[in-house]
């Protein structure tokens, strides 16, 4: 699913509070961040809605991305709660993010 500044706060935050939301903050002019986005999508089908995948566009979404303190992307942060639980930066190997999620899962 795919978020702005405007419905961040409804689909990320309140979500978090039934189950984790994972954010994928990319752009589409970033090469990492098109390498990193269709194996998150693989993974969140493989999850069979254990956490929902949200895309928030950096360019689209610039409050948003300042709020979290997104200086580098793609960033990915997990939501529980209403709170970031957990990021990484960077495209990671599909392996690294299966753990990633397991451990906070």
């Amino acid at each position: 699913m795919d978020v702005t500044d405007a419905d961040f706060q409804e689909k990320v935050i309140e979500k978090s509070k039934e189950v984790p939301v994972v954010v994928d903050f990319w752009a589409s002019w970033c090469m990492p961040c098109q390498i990193l986005g269709p194996v998150l999508e693989k993974i969140a089908g493989d999850y069979k809605g254990k956490f929902i995948l949200a895309k928030a566009n950096v360019d689209q979404c610039p409050n948003t991305s300042s709020t979290f303190g997104i200086m580098g992307i793609p960033a990915v942060k997990m939501f529980k709660n209403g709170k970031v639980i957990d990021e990484f930066v960077g495209a990671q190997p599909e392996p690294n993010i299966r753990a990633w999620l397991d451990k906070n899962m």
